[in-house]
């Protein structure tokens, strides 16, 4: 979402330590570039305003005129505004203190709130919570047969609401319900509409008065930039929300709302949708969004990401299939499994450090999902004795495998290829990591996974 403005900074920065010695005359110019790029990232203009002025302020104080690199400290003075500006610290989800606790998801319609509902209920049933999901959604066509479809896929229990009912008899009802079957979260998947309207905040108000919220979760499309702040704006003032959810955020959007809302409304963003799937879902961390804005990459998501899809155990046997040279065909289909059980590759890339200068050379390689389901649809055609032994391989099976898969023989030897240099990398990598001091070591168990 943010390569654009990353792509714009990273310019800018660029030219700053270029210098040998800066002075406020070229900070004041590089300000002016950032200024720009903001504006165009679609972020409120108050706030632009005011991020200028304080790093500006910062930027040309002695301790960053006077150090040896400068251009990177003004890099650091922006990247610690950009964390405060996004919320400083990450806003935990408040659940403790009530019995069941009872989230509300409000906003406009189209913003994504049902799915967000179920989306929430993975990721809290995964904590070990017990949640409940409410569809309390009686005017859009077929809103609660969607969250009823959602929970089924996910494994969460859906209060069996109908469109005769009143949502905040359907709220009422639900808490009780929850509190005789032992789930401790509710979320409720409230009504949106085209627009903020008078009918729209009553009803919502009403729910609110009616059970003891723990959670007013405002659902906004980053996709819609600014004026998702400016209906979160709304949406605080008439029903004080507790925190944000941005959806959307895997796509083509500015990056506006996610830079202005925390600063406009005075509400931390909660979590970010990046994804039509029900995984598709993170918690949002200020300073770990700063970094992949500024082109730092985020590696601690990254290892989250790996450590939420990768078997333990099978990554122990595969470090030892790698140690007696027997990863096969099979262990490498395993693998893309896992990545693609990880997300998005554009995604994935866009959190290792150093990746937009990768991005910007002109033989840069590009993540193609199409061809991770290529390759993945190419050893599926193999048979097993082909999967655990590739020189069996001969042209008449190339052939065949090709034609099994709707791929050409090119593209099968292509997958061959990226095979067997694999293989190679790994023994390299053994000799080196196995053999030290004269005496033979074991892999690290993190080496693979």
């Amino acid at each position: 979402m943010f390569e654009n403005l990353t792509d714009r900074l990273d310019n800018v920065f660029k030219k700053l330590r270029g210098h040998g010695k800066l002075t406020e005359e070229n900070i004041q110019e590089a300000m002016g570039e950032v200024r720009k790029a903001l504006l165009e990232a679609d972020v409120n203009f108050k706030v632009v305003k005011d991020f200028i002025a304080s790093v500006t302020e910062k930027a040309v104080g002695q301790e960053v005129l006077s150090s040896l690199s400068p251009g990177q400290q003004v890099v650091k003075v922006v990247h610690d505004e950009l964390v405060q500006l996004l919320g400083a610290e990450t806003a935990p989800i408040k659940l403790d203190g009530r019995q069941p606790a009872v989230i509300m998801l409000a906003g406009l319609q189209g913003s994504g709130k049902t799915t967000t509902s179920a989306k929430l209920a993975k990721m809290l049933k995964s904590k070990g919570r017990k949640p409940y999901l409410v569809p309390a959604d009686i005017y859009r066509p077929a809103a609660i047969q969607q969250l009823h479809v959602l929970g089924e896929q996910i494994g969460v229990p859906v209060f069996d609401s109908s469109i005769e009912q009143k949502p905040v008899d359907i709220a009422r009802e639900a808490v009780k319900k929850a509190q005789e079957g032992e789930w401790d979260t509710v979320i409720l998947d409230t009504a949106g509409r085209l627009h903020v309207d008078e009918a729209l905040m009553a009803e919502l108000q009403d729910i609110s008065s009616a059970v003891e919220l723990s959670e007013i979760l405002f659902v906004a499309d980053a996709m819609t930039g600014q004026d998702a702040v400016n209906v979160a704006d709304k949406f605080n003032t008439d029903l004080e929300i507790t925190g944000v959810v941005l959806t959307k955020m895997e796509g083509d959007a500015r990056g506006g709302a996610a830079l202005s809302v925390k600063k406009v409304t005075g509400k931390p963003i909660k979590f970010v949708g990046i994804g039509e799937s029900v995984d598709a879902f993170e918690i949002f961390h200020p300073d770990r969004t700063a970094s992949r804005i500024l082109g730092m990459g985020d590696v601690l998501s990254l290892i989250e990401k790996a450590e939420a899809v990768v078997d333990q155990k099978k990554a122990q046997k595969l470090a030892r299939k790698i140690q007696k040279n027997e990863f096969t065909l099979e262990d490498f289909l395993d693998q893309i499994q896992q990545i693609k059980k990880m997300g998005n590759l554009e995604q994935l890339m866009g959190m290792i450090p150093g990746i937009n200068k990768l991005k910007q050379l002109k033989d840069a390689p590009k993540p193609d999902e199409k061809e991770l389901k290529k390759t993945e649809a190419i050893i599926r055609s193999m048979t097993s004795k082909e999967r655990h032994n590739h020189r069996i391989i001969n042209a008449s099976r190339r052939q065949r495998i090709a034609k099994g898969s709707g791929t050409s023989v090119a593209e099968v030897n292509r997958v061959l290829k990226s095979y067997t240099m694999m293989l190679k990398m790994m023994k390299k990598i053994k000799g080196k990591s196995v053999i030290k001091g004269g005496k033979r070591r074991k892999l690290p168990k993190g080496l693979v996974r």
